[in-house]
Parts: structure tokens; C-alpha cells; sequence
């Protein structure tokens, strides 16, 4: 859920395939629930919840600030699917999640649908009292502040402290 710049602005195909920026993406995420888990975005999160990276390289005149998990969609889908209409939705509805198999393509108005039926859902994420980048920012600072091996404990610690209520929505797909 959420903006994203205009796929068609960033060069996608040339970006996926570089392989110092892939390298550099896959530093920033956390994969440590497994591989059906979310995998957590440990970098810079912008207003909306989402994932920001610096790709590309200004000596090759590919140097973007792009949304991290449209970067994964397009290092794990291909960048084919990127049109100019495209949106890179959550499943999850996790805004810094960048399992590959939590995103979905979609257009815009697929992504306000699912906004509006989910969002007042108790317990879900997208109820949060935080908002969106405020979750974020909590399960990625709980991760990056977690001693070893704590880390499971403290993203379900960051997700609960969203939902004072204590209620729990388990996600839809």
C-alpha cells in the first residue's frame, strides 16, 4: 500500500541487473522468519512505511533513490512487468516487507481496493495506531537492536505494541 514513483522514470531492467546494487539490496533485508515469513526492510523507510534504497551508480548515470520492494520485485520477477501503470503490491500488506513471494503486480486502483477492504480489519497491520511507516520503523529498529538470535521475539514485540488492544489479525493470503 502506498506511493511509489512512476515505474517508468527509473530504470528498472538496468538496475535488477547490476550486480553491486542486487548485493546491496539484499544487505538491508532481514529473512530471519523464513522463507514464507516477511522479510524486513532494515534501511532507510520513508513516510508511507516503505523501504528506500540508493541504486545504481552515478558514473553510469543509473543513480536512483528507488522504493526498496519494487528494486526486489524487479531483482527477483524481472523488470518486464514494471510498466508505466504498474504498481508492486503487498500481499502481506507489510509496507517494508520484501519477500519475493508476498508482491504481487498490480495497478493502482487494485492497491486502493485493498487498502479500503483491509484496513479497518482489528488487529491487522494496516489498522496500526502507528501508521505505516511508524510500524516500519519499529520492527526494523527492534531487529537491528535485538541481541542474536532475539530477533523473532522482538518482531512479534514491535507488531504487538501497534495494536494496543492486544487483538491480532493473521494476514489474508
Amino acid at each position: 500500500m502506498g506511493q511509489q514513483q512512476p515505474t517508468s522514470a527509473v530504470p528498472w531492467d538496468r538496475l535488477a541487473a547490476d550486480p553491486v546494487t542486487a548485493a546491496r539490496y539484499h544487505t538491508k533485508v532481514y529473512r530471519g522468519g523464513g522463507p514464507d515469513a516477511c522479510h524486513w526492510w532494515l534501511g532507510a523507510i520513508s513516510d508511507s512505511g516503505h523501504g528506500k534504497f540508493r541504486a545504481g551508480s552515478r558514473t553510469a548515470g543509473t543513480s536512483r533513490v528507488v522504493t526498496a520492494h519494487v528494486l526486489g520485485w524487479a531483482i527477483h520477477h524481472g523488470a518486464a512487468a514494471l510498466g508505466p501503470s504498474a504498481v508492486v503490491r503487498h500481499a502481506c500488506d507489510e509496507t517494508s516487507c520484501q519477500n519475493p513471494t508476498h508482491l504481487l503486480i498490480g495497478e493502482r486502483l487494485q492497491n486502493i481496493a485493498d487498502f479500503q477492504a483491509r484496513r479497518g480489519l482489528s488487529g491487522h497491520a494496516l489498522g496500526d495506531v502507528r501508521g505505516a511507516a511508524g510500524r516500519a520503523v519499529a520492527v526494523r529498529d527492534a531487529i537491528l537492536t535485538a541481541e542474536a538470535g532475539a530477533q523473532a521475539a522482538a518482531i512479534v514485540a514491535a507488531l504487538a505494541a501497534g495494536h494496543p488492544s492486544g487483538e491480532r489479525q493473521d494476514t489474508l493470503w
